[in-house]
């Protein structure tokens, strides 16, 4: 048995149906608070599944949380449980400190005690596995090498700030306690089961409702691209292998502006789901005011863990962006469920 928390959110909801895919993998302890951007109907086809029991509640629930670890007796906990957008950061931040760094604490607490009462090989193999981002090492110029595991922290949102901060509880209980963790710092994940939020489902989304396709400033802000499904994959092998107290970059090799984005997708709705009029959907494109603080761009070194586990992305990004608007497409039921009246009223409010 795993515990995973943000299990019903974009990345962990990608892993649990990646993990329960495997007809012989161990059972999931999925404990998911349900925010804005969780939404069980990512986990639909496993409502049947035994391997899978969600429990609806908080990582900083100190409660629920050991009554879960005494219960159940999971060999691993994966943390993707976050508040994990930069514009909600600007706009509202004591969530993400409530949740990414008080609820992380909360976590790593609970697990501490529960991993002192093991004995022997329960001990000796237990796991917490942090999942952050890249956006803790700040931002690059065109110019400067990709992000390794030894750049320092200069988190620049409040986001990034409040998950720089759990990374480096994570360390410290590491170094101080010898509590058995592994950390990786992912680039920007797209994919499947994504909330719309962010720019990639939001652009599908926007470009088939004829609506403007909203690009931040010049829209040259530059990020490494990572599937989703890779992502997945490569939390496993530094879940099974990775070496304890490590950091470990995981990304897609896929720099790409924002710009380039929005016009590969607009490129692939034009062969897959052409306008009417006969248009390129890149006409829907609009340039909207820049956020604050926008940093420039980011990139991941990913050597290290290639070097160490031999992962690597399966997905090029033409690749992976081609999949990810087919199954847009395909699954307009999910779209409808998780675009709320809130939730558009937060975009509004946002790119006005």
């Amino acid at each position: 048995m795993i515990l995973i928390t943000g299990g019903a959110g974009f990345i962990g909801g990608n892993f649990v149906l990646d993990w329960l895919a495997n007809p012989s993998a161990e059972g999931i302890i999925n404990l998911d608070k349900l925010t804005y951007a969780g939404n069980l109907a990512t986990l639909e086809c496993l409502k049947n599944d035994s391997r899978h029991q969600f429990i609806h509640g908080d990582i900083g629930d100190q409660g629920l949380v050991k009554q879960l670890l005494a219960e159940h007796k999971p060999r691993a906990i994966v943390n993707f449980a976050a508040e994990s957008h930069v514009d909600r950061s600007i706009h509202g931040p004591a969530d993400f400190v409530q949740t990414n760094i008080v609820g992380t604490f909360n976590l790593l607490e609970c697990a501490r005690e529960y991993w002192n009462a093991l004995e022997g090989q329960a001990k000796e193999q237990f796991r917490f596995h942090h999942v952050s981002t890249d956006e803790v090492y700040g931002s690059l110029s065109a110019s400067d090498p990709a992000f390794t595991e030894k750049n320092s922290y200069e988190p620049n949102s409040p986001y990034s700030a409040s998950k720089a901060a759990s990374d480096h509880l994570v360390r410290a209980w590491f170094h101080t306690y010898g509590f058995p963790v592994v950390t990786t710092n992912c680039s920007n994940n797209y994919g499947p089961y994504h909330f719309p939020e962010k720019l990639i489902p939001l652009v599908i989304l926007n470009a088939l409702d004829g609506k403007p396709l909203p690009i931040y400033g010049d829209g040259q802000q530059v990020r490494d691209w990572l599937y989703v499904g890779d992502h997945c994959s490569a939390i496993r092998e530094v879940l099974a292998r990775g070496s304890l107290g490590e950091t470990y970059n995981i990304g897609g090799w896929n720099e790409k502006a924002n710009l380039d984005v929005v016009k590969t997708i607009c490129s692939i709705l034009d062969q897959l789901r052409p306008r009417a009029d006969g248009k390129s959907y890149a006409a829907q494109i609009t340039f909207v005011k820049d956020r604050p603080g926008h940093d420039r761009r980011y990139a991941i070194d990913a050597s290290k863990i290639e070097r160490e586990l031999g992962w690597k992305p399966a997905e090029t990004f033409e690749t992976g962006i081609r999949k990810t608007v087919q199954w847009y497409l395909d699954n307009p039921q999910w779209v409808e469920g998780v675009v709320s009246g809130s939730y558009r009223d937060w975009l509004q409010k946002q790119y006005h």
